[in-house]
């Protein structure tokens, strides 16, 4: 018997690319994928239960990014934003600990959402009407043996045009 391979990605008509994942490490692939397609203004809404691979997924698109070792990429649970420099500004928001739209906006964070970088939000219910209507949200669903189920759903023209060329670069899909 063969093992499964790592990363198994289809897409849908709508777009949407229906990935599953075997290992987190499987995970440097779609972050090289998506890191072609970035630009500043760009946003990421990382959805999944706690330990479901949001942080694994940013660290990973961090280094794809260009953001250098002596910049640790850790949850900012508590900070709410961490900021790092590589080829793109990457601004990596938490907002777990948030309530709703009113404490996101009180943490001055919908600014970061329009900055000259790539905004990755965790937990990104909490925007309500402060959520981009183009954005990229990708969605972390962890099976029971491990398996991590992702859903990458594109909002707006540009990210249909950029989730078409991901699905490209990962391959047959």
């Amino acid at each position: 018997m063969t093992n499964p391979d790592p990363l198994t990605a289809k897409s849908t008509p709508a777009g949407t690319i229906k990935m599953t994942c075997a290992a987190p490490e499987a995970l440097t692939a779609l972050a090289e994928a998506l890191a072609e397609v970035l630009a500043p203004g760009d946003v990421v809404l990382l959805q999944g239960e706690l330990g479901a691979g949001k942080t694994t997924l940013t660290q990973y698109l961090a280094v794809a990014l260009g953001v250098g070792p002596e910049q640790y990429v850790a949850s900012p649970s508590f900070a709410l934003l961490h900021a790092y420099s590589g080829r793109i500004p990457m601004y990596h928001m938490d907002l777990y600990r948030l309530r709703d739209e009113e404490d996101v906006e009180d943490a001055g964070l919908p600014d970061y959402l329009e900055q000259q970088g790539v905004a990755i939000v965790e937990w990104p219910e909490r925007l309500g009407t402060l959520t981009p209507a183009d954005r990229l949200d990708i969605d972390i669903q962890v099976e029971p043996n491990g398996t991590r189920c992702l859903t990458l759903a594109p909002h707006g023209q540009p990210w249909r045009q950029k989730l078409a060329h991901v699905a490209k670069i990962l391959g047959p899909v």
